[in-house]
């Protein structure tokens, strides 16, 4: 036996086909903007990928974090370029590194920045950013951890193809003189 749409049901089949395909988002062939939450994620994303470079000696990665012409503040020096920031914080290495200054013993010493009190401001593919940071580590005979150093981040990053990068990220660190913050909020942008 074989079977056979009448009309009302072929032109019920092809009404609902038509409704479907003008209800569909049209392909413009363009990327839709992204919202303020994809664009913190990103971000956040990125200020993580920074820390850990950092603390794990990851140059390739840390330098990555910034654009090609980029600029790391860190108040007493400033570079800017992917080579320069590169350069600069191989010179720092030791300032970075847990075990440049290792106790004596069996072990080397670890160490960790983390960020809290993230703020951050996206205007299209542009972003200002602050944080807090601090540092912590086990560079002591007991091998504790302690908090040994804090501050904060001032940032400005772009959205490169897609990807946040730093623009330019200014460091500051209440435990060297001449990094300390100006003082005030350092929300207020």
């Amino acid at each position: 036996m074989k079977r056979t749409l009448n009309g009302w049901t072929g032109a019920a089949l092809a009404a609902c086909l038509l409704l479907t395909l003008s209800c569909a988002p049209a392909d413009t062939g363009t990327k839709a903007a992204s919202s303020y939450a994809e664009d913190r994620a990103q971000i956040e994303d990125l200020q993580a990928r920074y820390l850990f470079a950092l603390d794990s000696s990851d140059l390739d990665t840390y330098v990555s974090t910034f654009t090609e012409d980029g600029v790391l503040d860190i108040i007493a020096y400033q570079a800017k370029g992917r080579a320069e920031i590169r350069k600069k914080i191989e010179e720092a290495q030791n300032v970075f590194d847990p075990t440049a200054e290792a106790v004596q013993g069996s072990y080397a010493p670890t160490g960790r920045h983390n960020i809290t009190n993230i703020v951050i401001q996206v205007d299209g593919d542009r972003a200002v950013g602050k944080a807090y940071w601090f540092h912590y580590g086990n560079n002591n005979p007991e091998r504790k951890a302690q908090i040994d150093s804090y501050g904060h981040y001032e940032d400005e990053m772009v959205k490169v193809d897609g990807q946040w990068l730093f623009s330019k990220r200014v460091i500051y660190n209440e435990q060297v003189a001449d990094w300390i913050s100006p003082g005030g909020n350092p929300k207020a942008w």
